[in-house]
């Protein structure tokens, strides 16, 4: 069973109905012995970073996703989700993330369209199997004001809005991306795909 955190908020119904086209069974996770007990956990994300870790400190669900990530649970983070990866952001000053990596999400620059809304692409940095089989030049669906830095080692494939930033994340049990697959056609569906695959 893939459990789906539900924090209170966000796009729940999308990402449901991009899995299970996939064939993947999903639970929405509000407890954490939802979470002990998932083959992987997928972190959805819409809305304000403030709202999302007080949602999951809420349902204590915070403790239990640090826990996962521990046991080596496989966890993809969607948009906000993989925001929370990190240990803070500019959007919440004072809020901590769930701090898996030390970098701060920052706020993107003034001199670019802001949010960033649309399709674009990415560049690889190195091989993920996130994006296995799908073509360099494909377009993914962005939504966005954040965004986490493109410098640290776990960021597999860069996007450029202002600065670059990390799109694709993969490190151990975690991967993410900046990006919504369910929005995202069928090169958005192949990212889900391929993380259903790797599960072990």
């Amino acid at each position: 069973m893939i459990a789906i955190v539900d924090y209170g908020a966000g796009n729940l119904p999308s990402v449901e109905r991009a899995l299970a086209a996939l064939g993947a069974e999903t639970v929405r996770a509000v407890r954490p012995e939802q979470l002990a007990s998932a083959r992987a956990i997928v972190v959805p994300g819409v809305g304000h970073f403030s709202a999302f870790v007080a949602g999951l400190r809420e349902r204590d669900l915070t403790s239990s996703l640090r826990a996962a990530y521990d046991s080596g649970t496989p966890i993809l983070g969607i948009c906000l989700g993989l925001q929370a990866m990190y240990a803070a952001s500019d959007e919440a000053p004072g809020e901590q993330g769930l701090a898996f990596f030390p970098d701060h999400v920052r706020a993107l620059p003034p001199n670019v369209k802001c949010p960033h809304i649309g399709w674009n692409q990415l560049r690889r940095v190195r091989a993920t199997r996130l994006l296995r089989g799908i073509p360099d030049d494909a377009y993914f669906y962005f939504a966005h004001s954040y965004a986490a830095p493109a410098t640290g080692g776990e960021a597999v494939a860069a996007c450029d809005h202002g600065f670059p930033f990390a799109a694709v994340i993969e490190q151990k049990n975690l991967a993410g991306v900046q990006f919504h697959p369910e929005k995202s056609g069928d090169a958005g569906a192949a990212v889900l795909r391929n993380f259903l695959e790797s599960l072990p």
